[in-house]
């Protein structure tokens, strides 16, 4: 496993020939072109390639060492030593490195009190006129400033936001697959299990069987 540019260690004992790797941005080109084998994703927080794990700058490499914790011995540890490093105990790997603008110091430019917001309701619509209601802009800035603050779209962020619940609910809960898609803003599980397989590569059932807390002991 490689943290930011540790990558090119691993690159050079031929570790990631054929295989998708990620490094800090900044040094993404270099390692395309130095290393043309390997498929270098540039804009993603870390890449499992099964035995070979990379990821971009110094904050990465820790949500990549939160993941393995996750991935080897379930959420429960991982949430554990999260909550010691006071993080999130999961971000996607597929999540942008960073953020296209600096975020704004103006009080009134913070998006906090409508992430909260969705966050407690994930259940109910949130299209995007609502979402710029509730932050006081007009749809068009808002959009602009969501992006620059949050380094994504809003509706791909309230996306991932629900699919976050989603694994929560089937970690920590025996609630139906029918039940957590309602609660978290799918609707139906057929969406629920689309979004699944599409972003996570897996089907909520498997995942709840390898996840679950209730399946660890």
């Amino acid at each position: 496993m490689s943290i930011c540019t540790g990558a090119f260690v691993l690159a050079a004992a031929g570790l990631l020939d054929g295989k998708r790797a990620t490094t800090h941005w900044r040094h993404a080109a270099t390692l395309a072109e130095r290393y043309p084998e390997i498929r270098v994703e540039a804009d993603v927080l870390y890449v499992d390639s099964g035995d070979v794990l990379t990821s971009a700058g110094s904050a990465a490499g820790i949500d990549l060492c939160l993941y393995l914790i996750r991935r080897d011995f379930g959420p429960r540890a991982a949430n554990q030593v999260a909550r010691r490093l006071v993080m999130p105990p999961h971000r996607e790997g597929g999540q942008a490195q960073y953020i296209a603008e600096p975020v704004s110091k103006r009080s009134n430019a913070s998006l906090a009190p409508l992430v909260d917001a969705v966050r407690a309701t994930l259940d109910e619509s949130w299209p995007i006129a609502r979402m710029a209601t509730q932050a006081a802009m007009s749809a068009r800035t808002f959009q602009r400033h969501f992006v620059s603050m949050m380094g994504m779209p809003p509706g791909e962020w309230l996306l991932i936001e629900r699919l976050s619940r989603a694994r929560v609910l089937l970690e920590e809960t025996d609630s139906s697959v029918d039940d957590i898609a309602v609660q978290v803003g799918f609707g139906a599980a057929a969406t629920l299990r689309n979004h699944f397989r599409t972003r996570l590569g897996t089907s909520p059932g498997y995942y709840r069987r390898r996840f679950s807390t209730s399946e660890l002991h």
